[in-house]
């Protein structure tokens, strides 16, 4: 008897105010901290874990408001105790704050990331990567981690960013991260590969990440985001179900 597909749930971690400096329009901006659980047959995987705590620098510059870990998970349907996996789409500390409160559980990261963390000057906070009990599962590019879980790297935001592609009954859902911020991001950079594809846009200028190829090979039915509540969809789709 076939196993019953994965499921993917949003968690709400919270949110913060990304300064005006660092948006890129000149007015500060509320984003949102989003996690998913990937609710498969062999157990509960969380990708992302929310806002990490412990430095005052970082509150002050990012005015962040925290979900704790189990209510987040609580609203959700899911238990902390239901968690067997975690992994990061990166380990900066909006992505990895909860990982102490898991600890035990294999954490799944690319290599290099691993290692950025450790060694980089004010990449993230010390005590939210090495704690007690802290078992990580380095990766070394592409992986399927579980049946129908794929990890795959997508560099950019970080050098050893990831995203998670779950296939599941009605398509494959991407879990992007912060590979892009947006869903508005992301369709830029998938219309300009498609126009290359196409051979209608041969402009330099109209760049894309070398990863958008390797996710739409994967002909997924929603991209989902970690600081972005749109979703991005195929244009094809359709608007309502019969």
């Amino acid at each position: 008897m076939a196993l019953p597909m994965p499921a993917v749930k949003r968690i709400d971690f919270g949110y913060f105010v990304r300064p005006a400096e660092e948006t890129g329009t000149g007015k500060a901006r509320v984003e949102g901290v989003l996690g998913y659980v990937i609710d498969h047959s062999a157990g509960a995987l969380l990708f992302d874990t929310g806002l990490g705590e412990g430095s005052a620098e970082v509150d002050a510059h990012y005015r962040p408001v925290r979900r704790p870990l189990p209510e987040a998970l609580h609203d959700a349907g899911i238990g902390i105790g239901d968690i067997r996996w975690v992994a990061n789409c990166h380990l900066h500390v909006d992505h990895c704050g909860g990982n102490p409160a898991l600890s035990g559980r294999p954490i799944f990261v690319q290599s290099g990331e691993l290692l950025q963390a450790r060694t980089a000057t004010d990449y993230t906070l010390p005590h939210l990567i090495d704690f007690d009990g802290a078992d990580y599962r380095q990766l070394a590019g592409e992986t399927e981690i579980l049946p129908g879980v794929l990890v795959i790297p997508t560099p950019g935001h970080t050098g050893g960013h990831q995203a998670i592609a779950v296939r599941g009954n009605d398509g494959t859902v991407v879990l992007a991260g912060q590979a892009r911020n947006t869903a508005f991001d992301y369709s830029a950079d998938q219309l300009a590969w498609r126009a290359r594809q196409e051979g209608r846009v041969d402009d330099p200028a109209l760049s894309y990440r070398p990863w958008i190829e390797r996710l739409q090979s994967l002909d997924p039915s929603r991209i989902v985001f970690a600081h972005d509540y749109a979703v991005w969809e195929p244009a094809r789709d359709s608007l309502t179900k019969p």
